[in-house]
């Protein structure tokens, strides 16, 4: 097995929220401890509710925000925040093609920015670049000096891929890449996804609360509640027999294209806490039907063998 290009040991980001009047302040933990390593050629998925703390992750890992606590690892040598060796190494995509491209920019002015501010290209090569970049992602030359309102958003996010890929970094942070795109585009872009990772070794943090997508193309998954892993390992282990009551009920909810398969699905209780106000004990513990004095007083530490990891007292495999 190949060493690892990412390293996250105990990445904690936390957020000091002022009071009022009648209102301390807080602490905001929106991440709370979360380690994994990423390997060359390997996609890590990591899945979850709304405010679970996978977007602050991803923040983080492309050091858009610094950890509270913790530390970064690339090549076992500790990431450097906004410098150009961290630029170049690692990419992001972001969720909203429509937001994330200046619409006052030309497409050749989008994707050739990079590289004219992290090297030493000539205007020539940087172009050649760009077309080739663009080609490789399913688009034609011609469309290199149209705006971004010029195109769909399954069109948009493959120039936003193709921005990623234009300082040739061997990781990408995809935050919920296909969510704002309809079904048939979804099942395109996974495919030049996949298409990429394979051609040029590319290692995939890919976040995403879809877990019919996430079974296709993970082969590790991290489950995140409340800022904390729940549960992690290899995705086929977690998905045929998921350990945490967490991970079993996103599944349950999960379609599965098999007419006639029974399916049990788990309603969870009440909604997710305040993550100013977190429960004690396991943070899961109001909504789990498994839940008993241990889990109401004791938070559960992160525990398991090499193929996967779970935060539960009583799991259920």
């Amino acid at each position: 097995m190949s060493d690892p290009v990412l390293e996250a040991r105990s990445l904690k980001r936390y957020y000091e929220v002022g009071g009022g009047m009648f209102r301390p302040s807080a602490t905001v933990k929106a991440l709370d401890g979360a380690s994994f390593t990423l390997r060359a050629g390997q996609t890590l998925a990591i899945v979850g509710e709304s405010g679970c703390g996978k977007s602050t992750l991803a923040r983080v890992v492309t050091m858009i925000e610094d950890p509270t606590e913790g530390e970064l690892l690339i090549d076992g040598e500790p990431a450097l925040g906004n410098s150009r060796k961290m630029r170049q190494t690692i990419q992001i995509v972001f969720q909203n093609p429509y937001g994330s491209l200046n619409p006052r920019q030309k497409i050749a002015t989008i994707l050739e920015e990079p590289l004219k501010l992290n090297t030493d290209l000539g205007a020539r090569e940087r172009r050649r670049k760009g077309q080739e970049t663009m080609e490789r992602v399913g688009l034609r030359p011609e469309h290199y000096e149209r705006y971004p309102h010029m195109f769909s958003g399954g069109q948009r996010q493959r120039i936003a891929i193709a921005r990623a890929l234009m300082l040739e970094p061997r990781i990408i942070v995809l935050d919920e890449p296909v969510s704002a795109l309809d079904l048939s585009i979804q099942a395109q872009v996974l495919n030049i996804l996949n298409d990429l990772q394979q051609e040029l070794g590319l290692a995939y943090l890919f976040i995403s609360h879809d877990l019919s997508v996430v079974r296709h193309i993970a082969d590790e998954v991290m489950v995140m509640y409340l800022g904390k892993v729940a549960e992690a390992g290899y995705a086929k282990t977690v998905f045929a027999n998921p350990a945490h009551p967490y991970t079993a009920a996103l599944l349950s909810a999960t379609p599965v294209a098999e007419p006639g398969r029974e399916k049990n699905r788990i309603m969870l209780k009440g909604e997710l806490p305040s993550p100013l106000n977190p429960p004690p004990g396991c943070t899961f513990n109001p909504r789990c039907q498994y839940a008993t004095d241990r889990c109401r007083e004791i938070m559960p530490v992160l525990e398991g063998d090499g193929e996967r990891k779970v935060s539960c007292h009583f799991p259920l495999d």
